[in-house]
């Protein structure tokens, strides 16, 4: 995902009133309340009427670091990174944090890049790279001074190694855990100093990640390995058209298979309820479903793509000019002209879609693997008419995201079939489900024209494509004069050397398919297309295509080294 600026302008502005402060819990620890800036006007209002921190360090008595993670872990390291910045400023080892999923609330848990609470944009480092480390060093310096004021000398005289306290010239020393609940009582500091790089003993260094033994050993708890007492188990069978509904359902058959309990109708999607998962799917292949397919049922990827063409051929939203293209073309010694098509593509993720639910008349709580938590408790609170804080939600770690766990559709799905249900009930999506039913990469047509000068250099560049912005539905304050940065980025602010330049997006949504962030999002459609289309402008003028792109990589000294490094090593 590309980074929402707009939906951030304070993120920034990380004041001490916003950022940390301490108290003692009920084990005679030290409790620290990080809040990280927050992202609009809202927000910042609540912060300054009521402090609201959105991540917690404990140090307990017995000298356990425990970090409440705003984040998710779903293969990419950030149960190891983030840890690493605490344990770095804190002068503990890594092995030392302990880490809890936090629970839903963006306003103590958003993330400041994006001001909700969400892992995704690659910027979850981004985002705790401060916070985190002034957090860790705050935590020292308050351990410290608890420890200089016991011994009644003086703080500079001390120093924090190793998770203890030392005074050099006494040989004394004290654990965290000995000092956590005097260090709650000393006052915050209003400045400390963090590490500079060269003082650095983990940042940056190889470490093993922290999730990598219980993953080994199968330890792990994925939303998939939920099993709260008396849970049952669905699988579900969706229209193959979307937009389609149920209109008649024989169950008989699947009734008389072994475990089967229940079968639950819904107005687009049946879903059989068993003892278990091989129950549940010999009663769903059991099922003689006859569906209405709706006004989609005749609709084709060829439709699709002929509706962004045409798209292509009228004027869009300008995300980028530089000169004049137009000047430039008409007097190019060579025209290059081309057309690309991108496909809608499923995530695939390795831990199939999940979500277990049980609704009870007073509440409802839910296991579940989300990038989006507050989401989840949101969308499920809406369909059961109740208010947030009666929908409980557990994160666990997700065998991939992608993109497509930012996404709460199979939380609504589980909600409304849980609902009719007397028992916890874990909905799994079998892969043939969960490929007809994903919400896909949008499906991207591109129309390109480059025209180049006698020695082969492009003099103008024209690209105009056509395509679904995701952005405009999951964040819309984001989508502006008909642009979003995630759907240009890898279009606009090319590393080569073009004198003029010219970039319009024409948002065209698909007829009754979903789509939603995959990936590397933008680059993964744009980058494609614009090195295709340097591939083309190089052949063109019959020359190498790495000795082209080095040549139109001059103000560009870093890909130019990237280049000759990945074509030195490529032999």
């Amino acid at each position: 995902m590309t980074l929402i600026n707009n939906l951030s302008e304070h993120a920034a502005d990380l004041s001490r009133r916003n950022f940390l402060r301490a108290s003692a819990i009920a084990s005679g620890g030290l409790l620290l309340s990080v809040s990280l800036p927050f992202a609009g006007s809202e927000s910042e209002a609540a912060a300054s009427a009521d402090f609201a921190p959105n991540a917690f360090i404990r140090i307990g008595a017995d000298g356990k670091v425990v970090l409440t993670m705003p984040y998710v872990e779903m293969g990419q390291g950030t149960y190891t990174s983030i840890p690493m910045l605490i344990a770095e400023e804190l002068e503990i080892g890594l092995k030392q944090v302990q880490l809890e999923h936090a629970p839903p609330s963006d306003k103590l848990y958003a993330n400041p890049l994006l001001g909700v609470q969400a892992t995704g944009n690659s910027n979850a480092m981004r985002g705790a790279w401060q916070p985190m480390r002034k957090a860790g060093a705050t935590a020292k310096a308050m351990l410290v001074a608890a420890a200089a004021k016991r011994w009644n000398v003086e703080p500079a005289s001390c120093r924090a190694e190793n998770g203890e306290v030392h005074h050099a010239a006494s040989g004394r020393k004290l654990g965290y855990g000995e000092l956590a609940s005097d260090a709650a009582q000393m006052p915050v500091p209003e400045n400390v100093a963090l590490k500079s790089p060269s003082e650095f003993k983990l940042i940056g260094t190889p470490a093993k990640r922290l999730d990598t033994p219980s993953k080994i050993n199968g330890t792990a708890v994925y939303g998939i390995d939920a099993r709260p007492p008396g849970v049952k188990v669905a699988t579900l069978a969706q229209s193959p058209v979307f937009g389609g509904r149920v209109k008649r359902v024989d169950d008989a058959a699947a009734k008389a298979v072994k475990g089967v309990r229940q079968i639950v109708t819904l107005d687009d999607a049946v879903a059989v309820v068993a003892d278990h998962m091989g129950a549940a799917k010999k009663g769903l292949a059991a099922l003689t479903i006859e569906w209405d397919e709706g006004p989609h049922a005749k609709l084709a990827t060829t439709d699709i793509a002929r509706e962004l063409e045409a798209a292509t051929t009228k004027p869009g939203a300008v995300a980028q000019n530089i000169g004049d293209t137009d000047k430039a073309m008409a007097g190019a010694a060579t025209k290059v002209e081309a057309t690309y098509q991108l496909p809608f593509l499923a995530h695939a993720t390795m831990e199939p879609m999940n979500c277990t639910v049980h609704v009870r008349p007073d509440g409802c709580e839910i296991w579940v693997g989300s990038q989006a938590l507050s989401r989840a408790q949101a969308v499920a609170a809406k369909v059961l008419n109740l208010p947030p804080e009666k929908v409980v939600v557990h994160n666990h770690l997700l065998g991939g995201g992608f993109g497509r766990r930012l996404e709460v559709d199979g939380v609504i799905r589980a909600v409304q079939i849980a609902k009719q249900v007397d028992a916890p009930l874990k909905v799994v999506w079998t892969r043939e489900e969960d490929i007809q039913h994903d919400m896909y990469r949008p499906y991207w047509f591109d129309r390109i024209s480059v025209g180049l000068d006698a020695s082969g250099k492009p003099v103008a560049w024209n690209n105009r494509f056509a395509g679904s912005s995701v952005i405009a539905r999951w964040a819309p304050p984001a989508f502006r004069n008909g642009l979003d940065p995630d759907t240009t980025e890898g279009a606009i602010d090319l590393v080569y050397d073009i004198p003029n330049f010219h970039v319009e997006y024409v948002r065209v949504e698909p007829p009754g398919i979903p789509t939603a962030f995959w990936r590397s999002v933008g680059p993964s459609h744009n980058v494609f297309v614009t090195e295709s289309m340097i591939d083309e402008m190089a052949a063109a003028a019959r020359q190498d295509p790495v000795e082209y792109r080095k040549a139109l990589l001059g103000k560009s000294p870093r890909a130019k080294a990237a280049l000759e490094l990945a074509a030195a090593k490529a032999g």
